[in-house]
């Protein structure tokens, strides 16, 4: 089922299904399972996402019932600006010098990924970017503390999970970093929406209306300078399997003054982290393959539905 640039389309009250995201294919495996299914998702191996059969109240208005490939999960790109990809692994203590174990590890991804093209040195931080095409671009990071990766707009979510992967298998070897070393792992989709208007005012009329915090506020004679909500929640018992979604405006108090907004991004986090330290090697991977099946499910079920979609409304996307 496509989804356009204005929407998400007719999706079904009950929607279920089973993909199984591999060498950057979505199928689908299974039938419909009825209205009681449950949110999850399982590592099965090497780079397989398998979250598994579930309902969805995805939209208000939908009706019927459908079971349809997970291929709505390379749909992201079409209900923003810019979507991107980001990866972090934090360090609870310092790498040698960057400089000195960059080389070998730049050189290695770039037998992988052959379209990274510079090194740019940043304060901290020494990059290796590719050129971008068409808005699309790929990034890594190192810091004396973490490791980043970036895809912006990729053609499929595949394409972006590849670069993390490849970065969580070759840092222990290539960066001496041990599982005991991780703070922390995460993955982040990042949903910008343009808007040359009061940003604060989009976010404060589509996700906050008729709720108590809109009252703080009397719209009519005082002007909002700071709406930007995030919220955290655990994924499991244990506290250590984390997600948080955050709203950033960029809407200044000088824009807000003068009325004259520059054409910036609302721009919609969606982070879903595992705290460390981890046990074994081979947790890097796997814990990936845990990051990805979540950040999927939240994004699709969620993040969509009720945060991208309200303000793609009243931005008049």
């Amino acid at each position: 089922m496509a989804m356009g640039s204005g929407g998400l389309g007719n999706l079904s009250e009950w929607s279920c299904f089973t993909w199984l995201l591999q060498s950057g294919h979505s199928k689908l495996s299974s039938a419909c399972c009825g209205s009681a299914g449950s949110a999850s998702a399982h590592w099965s191996g090497h780079g397989e996402v398998q979250p598994i059969c579930e309902s969805n109240h995805f939209t208000a208005r939908s009706v019927g019932r459908v079971c349809y490939d997970l291929g709505v999960t390379n749909s992201f790109g079409t209900l923003c600006s810019d979507f991107y990809v980001n990866q972090k692994i934090s360090l609870s203590m310092d790498m040698p010098k960057v400089r000195e174990v960059a080389s070998d590890i730049f050189d290695r991804i770039r037998k992988e990924v052959p379209e990274f093209q510079r090194i740019r040195p940043f304060e901290n931080e020494l990059a290796l970017e590719s050129s971008e095409i068409d808005g699309r671009y790929q990034w890594v990071g190192l810091r004396s503390r973490s490791i980043g990766t970036g895809y912006v707009n990729p053609v499929t979510i595949e394409d972006a999970y590849r670069l993390h992967r490849l970065l969580l298998e070759l840092s222990p070897y290539y960066l001496s970093i041990t599982p005991l070393d991780v703070e922390y792992i995460e993955l982040v989709f990042g949903f910008d929406l343009h808007a040359q208007e009061n940003r604060n005012n989009i976010v404060m009329q589509s996700l906050l209306a008729d709720t108590p915090l809109a009252s703080l506020a009397d719209d009519g004679i005082e002007q909002l300078l700071d709406v930007q909500p995030r919220i955290g929640f655990a994924l499991n018992e244990t506290c250590d399997l984390q997600a948080f979604i955050e709203v950033k405006t960029r809407t200044s108090a000088s824009e807000t003054a003068t009325q004259m907004f520059e054409d910036e991004p609302i721009s919609v986090f969606l982070t879903v982290r595992r705290n460390g330290p981890l046990q074994t090697l081979e947790e890097f991977v796997s814990t990936f393959g845990q990051l990805a099946g979540h950040i999927e499910h939240i994004a699709e079920h969620r993040v969509i539905p009720d945060v991208i979609i309200p303000l793609q409304q009243a931005i008049g996307i």
